[in-house]
This record gives C-alpha cells, structure tokens and sequence, in this order.
C-alpha cells in the first residue's frame, strides 16, 4: 500500500482520471521531452555514481549477460503468443514483439524510485544492463519479420544509426560514463539539480503519461480484448522471470525486482521509432496502445509492486 499510495503512482492516475473525464489538462510537449531528458540524465549519472563508490564487479557483468539474452528471449517469446494467440500477421507479430523485448526507461525510472522509497534501491549498474536491453529486440524483432523492410543497404544503414545512436541509449550511456568519471564529490556539486529535484519532475512527467496512456487507449481501432490480455499478461509473465533469473544469479533483492521491471516493461520510445523505419508496413498505432495503453498503466499501478513483493519473498 505504502508503494500504491506513492506520490509517483497517484500523479499516474490523477492524469489517467483527468483523460478518462476528457480534461483539457496537457503538458505542453517541448516541457514533457524536457522532463524525460532531465530523468535519463539523472539515473545515468546516479547509476555511474554508484558504480563509481563500489567499484566494477562480477556480478555486474553477469546481470548485463542475463539482461541481454533475456531482451533475445522475450521477443521470440512475445512472438509466438502473439500469433497463435493474438491472431496477429507475422509483420506485426513481430513489431509488437520488438516492444515488448525492449525496455521501458520510465517504467524502469518509475520502478527504481518506488523500490528506493520502499528500502530495496537497486544496485547502481543496473543503469547499464538498462542500456544494453534496449537494442536485441530491435534486432530479433527484424529477424522475425525475416527481414521484410530495410531491404537496401542505405536502409539497412540507416537502422543501425537508428538503433545504435537513439537518443536515449547516448544520453544513459553517456551520463552514467559522466557518473563513473565525476564519482561522489563532483556529483555533489550537481546534486541540488540532479537529485533533490528528481522526484517532483517524475510526477509531472508520470502525470502526462497517465493522460497520454488514457487518450491513446481512448483513440485506438485495433487493439481487441485478447491483445490487451496479452498487454497484461506478458508483463506478468516477464516480471517473474526475470525477477527469478535476478534471484539465481545473486542479485540483492532491489537489483533483482528492478531486472524483473526491465523485462516486465514494454519500449514506446526507441522501438516506435526503428519499427517506423524497418518495417513500415507493420501497424504502429497498435504496439503504441498495448505497450503505452495496456502495459505501461498496469506496471506503474500493478505490476512494479507485485515485482517487488516476489522479489522481497525470493529474498526472505
């Protein structure tokens, strides 16, 4: 209750309540990319703080070889359901998919913040194992389309500048390497910026996505029942494997619900965007309702407590 009841969670659902009664309440969309800059910036630079004071370890290059062939796994995975299930064509299928074997920056900053507040934080390389499962997917869901788009070599080169440079893998990347360089003290000197101010930007920021969850999921044609059970059920399915994988490997109980958070969540950033790109054809306004829509409300509100839950149980 005490992680539902979060100030992060009830500006989540003030926004969703305020787009379900057709509020004209909106964030204007230069401050809302603000805000998101501002969030990546500073969980890099937290996450290379703490790296910075503990050092490099095993255990960390083992949680970033477990969270890279889980984001391999998961879109083959996804795809299956997708087809037999879901009923969706293979091009779909497969885009779909790409999403959900992605991760979900603000789910996954959203996550640590709530962990965090409840005496779990997770370790702070966890940042980077971020970073890394944000490209296979994109990758593995191309694979599984059998390559239908990008079909030339500028177009092929195109992608991997997509995927290789988005804006959201340098920033992380980037400001954890800032992180690791700076350490503790030159942190300091920013940290009136970067840390005091990081909760309240969240909630604006989880404020504008509660409405633009509600106003898409409002918006879409072709999202039908049994793929939005499957925008449930795929994070359930996700959270508990990979908070179970965090587990076996020796992940402390934080690492390991924020593991199971990364797979749990669904990418409507990085994904969308190479999707466009490769496989053009494919229906980009349905990954955006089940990822955004479906999945996106239910870890904030559901699933990122029912991962800490089994992760503090798997602990005991």
């Amino acid at each position: 209750m005490e992680v539902l009841l979060s100030p992060v969670i009830l500006f989540f659902i003030l926004g969703a309540l305020a787009a379900a009664a057709r509020s004209d309440l909106a964030i204007p969309e230069p401050i809302a990319k603000g805000m998101a800059l501002y969030l990546m910036a500073a969980i890099g630079l937290k996450g290379g703080v703490q790296v910075a004071e503990g050092g490099f370890s095993l255990l960390m290059a083992t949680a970033a070889v477990a969270g890279l062939v889980l984001s391999c796994i998961i879109p083959v995975a996804a795809f299956g359901l997708l087809r037999s299930v879901g009923r969706l064509g293979r091009i779909d299928a497969a885009a779909v998919a790409a999403h959900y074997g992605s991760v979900s920056v603000v789910t996954f900053v959203a996550g640590s913040e709530m962990l965090s507040a409840a005496g779990m934080p997770p370790a702070g390389f966890m940042v980077a194992v971020l970073a890394l499962m944000e490209t296979p997917a994109i990758i593995a869901g191309l694979i599984l389309a059998k390559g239908t788009g990008a079909s030339d070599n500028h177009e092929r080169g195109e992608l991997m500048r997509e995927t290789l440079l988005n804006g959201t893998v340098v920033l992380l990347l980037g400001s954890f390497v800032i992180g690791l360089v700076i350490g503790k003290n030159g942190f300091a000197t920013i940290a009136p910026v970067f840390d005091s101010g990081f909760r309240g930007i969240l909630c604006l920021f989880l404020l504008d996505m509660g409405l633009i969850a509600i106003r898409r999921l409002r918006e879409t044609r072709s999202l039908t029942l049994r793929l939005a059970g499957l925008g449930i059920l795929m994070p359930v399915v996700n959270g508990t494997i990979g908070t179970l994988v965090g587990h076996i490997i020796g992940l402390d109980a934080g690492s390991a619900a924020a593991l199971g958070i990364l797979c749990a969540s669904a990418s409507y950033i990085a994904v969308p965007a190479a999707m466009r790109l490769a496989l053009p054809q494919a229906d980009a306004g349905l990954s955006l309702a089940m990822s955004l829509a479906v999945t996106f409300p239910f870890n904030i509100a559901l699933g990122i407590p029912a991962v800490s839950l089994f992760a503090r149980w798997l602990a005991s």
